[in-house]
């Protein structure tokens, strides 16, 4: 069973997830160690592409013993993601379409390795925020109603 690591709650209330797909991703040790414990941030962070190849931005990962890790090491830096090439070329010609971006939906382990799920999703406007913040407050009055009555 997957174990949930982090998870980009701000992606699902930007954005509107339309396809899903799970990457690898390259890691030094220590980052791992960190990522396991839950430290890692997945707000702000995005996907592109250099040559080809899909990156992670702005992905922040603290140090997991902060004494111990080398002065070089930058915990935003951009990691690698790992698809396969069937993958990377739908993913090219999806995000170069208008109005699609690739953001990181959450981190998780899957058999001993961390995964990272990314989505191809369309950005949200006002009009659909509000919608999301009408049902949000509906249901905790909803709720509340339930509560004292119960």
């Amino acid at each position: 069973m997957a174990k949930n690591l982090a998870e980009n709650k701000k992606a699902f209330f930007d954005y509107m997830p339309i396809e899903t797909f799970e990457a690898g991703i390259v890691l030094n040790g220590y980052e791992v160690k960190s990522i396991k414990l839950g430290r890692a941030n997945l707000q702000g962070s995005f996907v592109v592409f250099k040559d080809e190849d899909p990156y992670l931005l702005n992905a922040s990962v603290p140090p997991y013993q902060p004494n111990n890790t080398p002065n070089s090491y930058n915990e935003k830096r951009t990691r690698k993601l790992l698809l396969n090439k069937s993958e990377i070329k739908h993913l090219i010609g999806k995000s170069a379409q208008k109005g699609l971006t690739l953001v990181p939906l959450r981190m998780y382990t899957k058999q001993g390795k961390i995964k990272i799920e990314i989505a191809i999703a369309k950005h949200k406007g006002k009009v659909d925020k509000r919608e999301v913040l009408k049902k949000r407050t509906t249901q905790k009055d909803i709720r509340r109603e339930l509560k004292e009555r119960g």
